[in-house]
C-alpha cells in the first residue's frame, strides 16, 4: 500500500532560544514522519522572530510551500511545531490540503504503538484532550446552513445556531463525556499501580528508572542488564509502557530495574499528563539513569531536553547516574577520546560509558549503580508518633521498608530513606521524640 507522500514545515523561533537549529528539528521531524508511516518528500523552513498569528509562517513562505507541495505532489503538510486550531485551519484553505503539526503526529505514533490497556488509555486520552478545541474546523463546511429559527432580534446568537453549530455541540458533549470516562478509568489502573507499587516498596529492593530520549537504547540496556526480553526496535517510541525487571548487583544485592518512555524535544503537553504511570515510575525511583546515544550528532541536545524534561516534572534533583550508550559504534575511539567527547558536549564528567547491544561495560554499570544506591540512601531505625503519619506514608512513598511494628506510642520502622528525606526523621530515631 503507498505511503501518503508529506511535506515538512519547520521554523526557527528567535525568541525561544531553542539549542536545536531548524534543521536538526527537522531531521527528527522527517523520522517521525517515517515512524508514522509517511514517505517525506521535501522539507523547508523559515527563521522567525516569533510565530505569526495567522499561518504560524508568513504569508510568503506559505506561498513557497504551496509550490513546493504542488511540486512534489504530497498529500499532506506536516508542521514542526504545534498549531493553534485556527492556524491549521487558515493553513488548509490555502494550501487545499490536509495540515497536521508534530503534536498529531506524535499522538498518531503512540496510538500505533500502545500495546498495553492503560497505555491505549492515556494515548486516547491525549488525542481526545487535542481534539477538542480543534472541532470547530471538521464543521466549517456546514456553517451555511445556519438555522432561522427560534429567534432573537437583530442577529442574535440563537437565530444563528444551526446544524453544523449543533452537530458541534454534540461532539463537544460525547468527547466530554469520553474523557471524563478515560479519566475515571486511568484513576482505577492508578489505584491498581499504587497498590503493585506498595508492595514493591516493601520487597526491600530499590528501583531504578532508566531515562533518556526516544531511541537511546534504555529497552536494549534493560534486557543487556536483566536477560529480559522487552520489545526492542531501531524507531521512535518504541517503548510506550513502564516495564520493570529484576537486576542482580555485585554484592548480591537485588534491584528493580524499570524501563520508561523516550523523552523528545517539543513533548506534547496532552502527552506529558496522560502517561502519568510512566512519570510516576520516575518520580518513585532511589537512582535515574540517564541514558544518551553518544554516536547521534544532536546527543547534547538530547541530553538537554532530558534535562530540562525531568526539571519540569520537578524530579532533576534525583540522584542520577549518565549512561552513555553505543560505544561499539564509536570505531577508534579510546576511553580518554570519549571522555574529551563528553567534555566538549558539555555532559556530566561522572559517567560510565557502554555498550548494551555488545554487553561491553555492564559490569562496571552495575558496580556504580551498587555505590550510587548506596550514596544515596541511609538506614534509619526509628519510632515515628501516630500524629506524624505524614511522615509514615512518606517513607512508604520515598524509601524501602525492612520491618514495620505498630508499637504504643507509634510506628517502628526500620529501613532505608534517601538521604536528601533522613532530616525530617532525625528526631525520631532510636525511639526520641
Amino acid at each position: 500500500m503507498p505511503r501518503t507522500r508529506a511535506l515538512l514545515v519547520g521554523a526557527e523561533i528567535e525568541s525561544l532560544k531553542s539549542p536545536w537549529s531548524a534543521a536538526d528539528s527537522l531531521r527528527e521531524l522527517a523520522l517521525l514522519a517515517d515512524t508514522a508511516g509517511l514517505e517525506v518528500v521535501g522539507s523547508l523552513f523559515q527563521r522567525l522572530d516569533q510565530p505569526l498569528p495567522k499561518f504560524f509562517i508568513g504569508p510568503g513562505k506559505v506561498k513557497e510551500v504551496a509550490a513546493l507541495r504542488e511540486q512534489t505532489g504530497a498529500g499532506l503538510v506536516v508542521f514542526d511545531d504545534e498549531l493553534s486550531p485556527s492556524q491549521t485551519r487558515n493553513l488548509e484553505e490555502e494550501l487545499q490540503v490536509g495540515v497536521i503539526d508534530r503534536t498529531a503526529l506524535i499522538l498518531d505514533i503512540f496510538a500505533q504503538h500502545a500495546r498495553t490497556h492503560e497505555g491505549r488509555l492515556q494515548v486516547e486520552l491525549a488525542q481526545y484532550q487535542y481534539l477538542l478545541p480543534r472541532l470547530r474546523r471538521q464543521w466549517t463546511h456546514l456553517e451555511r446552513q445556519a438555522g432561522t429559527g427560534g429567534g432573537t432580534s437583530a442577529g442574535g446568537v440563537v437565530g444563528l445556531r444551526g446544524p453544523g453549530e449543533t452537530q458541534l455541540e454534540i461532539d463537544r458533549r460525547l468527547i466530554d463525556r469520553r474523557i471524563a470516562s478515560l479519566k475515571e478509568q486511568l484513576a482505577d489502573v492508578h489505584r491498581h499501580r499504587e497498590l503493585y507499587r506498595k508492595r514493591r516498596r516493601q520487597s526491600v529492593a530499590p528501583v531504578v528508572a532508566l531515562v533518556g530520549y526516544t531511541n537511546a537504547g534504555k529497552s536494549t540496556l534493560l534486557n543487556a542488564l536483566s536477560g529480559a526480553d522487552v520489545y526492542v526496535a531501531n524507531q521512535l517510541f518504541a517503548t510506550l509502557d513502564p516495564t520493570t525487571r529484576q537486576i542482580t548487583l555485585p554484592g548480591g544485592q537485588a534491584a528493580l530495574l524499570t524501563d520508561t518512555v523516550g523523552f523528545i524535544q517539543k513533548l506534547p503537553t496532552q502527552l506529558v499528563a496522560a502517561f502519568r504511570a510512566t512519570l510516576e515510575e520516575i518520580n518513585e525511583a532511589d537512582l535515574l539513569l540517564h541514558v544518551v546515544d553518544l554516536t547521534h550528532p544532536n546527543a547534547q541536545e538530547h541530553a538537554q531536553t532530558v534535562e530540562a524534561t525531568l526539571a519540569d516534572l520537578g524530579v532533576a534533583k534525583r540522584p542520577t547516574l549518565t549512561v552513555l550508550n553505543k560505544v561499539d559504534l564509536m570505531e577508534g575511539m579510546g576511553p580518554d577520546a570519549v571522555g574529551g567527547l563528553v567534555a566538549e558536549m558539555g555532559l556530566p564528567s561522572d559517567f560510565v560509558a557502554v555498550s548494551a547491544q555488545r554487553g561491553w561495560g555492564l559490569d562496571d554499570l552495575r558496580g556504580r549503580i551498587e555505590q550510587a544506591l548506596a550514596e544515596a540512601m541511609v538506614a534509619l531505625d526509628v519510632l515515628i508518633p501516630y500524629q506524624r503519619n505524614d511522615l509514615v506514608s512518606l517513607w512508604h512513598k520515598r524509601g524501602v521498608i525492612e520491618r514495620e511494628d505498630y508499637v504504643g506510642d507509634g510506628t517502628h520502622i526500620f529501613g532505608r530513606i534517601p538521604r536528601d528525606l533522613a532530616a525530617q526523621f532525625a528526631q525520631y530515631r532510636n525511639g526520641k521524640r
